[in-house]
């Protein structure tokens, strides 16, 4: 996992519904940066859907930036393509940028494993939070709040440390093309 404090790593993607190219910038200014990897066919990922809509809905008038990025490998997994992330996000309602990393390059660098994965970062665009939106897997009796990323997003804009008790994301692995995997990607 990515060490607290790394800072945020730079990026410029195509945002799926509006066709903009979106960097690092464009969602400075803010108290707190959030961060997440998703797709549109992972269970973990659908599982969490309406909590991700609660959680983009609750925190749409904070001093809060969103931005979900897609990397999978969308021709081998056409439902992760940039129209049917769109059209995800219409469906939904979601009021956060949807990216897609077509060259893989960003999950690399903010070294993201699965999807979901989360990443919190302060003002100072540095590593305050990575790990899980809560407890809750498909098929368990957990419900669905997004305690754990709401609570360490809580610290920060209350001006805050997030508890250093962490726990990764489960999920699907990014779906890497063919020999793309990182080097610290567990081989299969």
């Amino acid at each position: 996992m990515l060490a607290l404090g790394t800072p945020a790593p730079d990026f410029s993607l195509t945002d799926a519904v509006s066709g903009k190219q979106m960097t690092l910038a464009s969602f400075s200014g803010k108290r707190a940066l959030v961060v997440m990897f998703l797709c549109n066919h992972c269970p973990y990922v659908k599982h969490i859907e309406a909590g991700l809509t609660a959680f983009d809905r609750d925190y749409a008038d904070k001093d809060v930036a969103i931005v979900a990025i897609s990397s999978n490998d969308a021709g081998a997994y056409p439902d992760d393509a940039p129209e049917k992330l769109a059209a995800t996000v219409r469906a939904r309602g979601w009021k956060f940028h949807y990216l897609h990393d077509a060259t893989q390059s960003v999950a690399k660098s903010f070294t993201a494993a699965c999807t979901p994965d989360f990443f919190l970062y302060d003002s100072g665009n540095r590593l305050v939070y990575r790990g899980q939106f809560d407890a809750s897997r498909p098929k368990s009796d957990i419900p669905v709040t997004g305690s754990d990323l709401r609570a360490a997003l809580d610290a920060v804009l209350a001006g805050l440390a997030p508890s250093a008790t962490q726990k990764p994301s489960i999920g699907c692995n990014i779906k890497w093309r063919a020999g793309s995997e990182p080097a610290w990607f567990p081989s299969r």
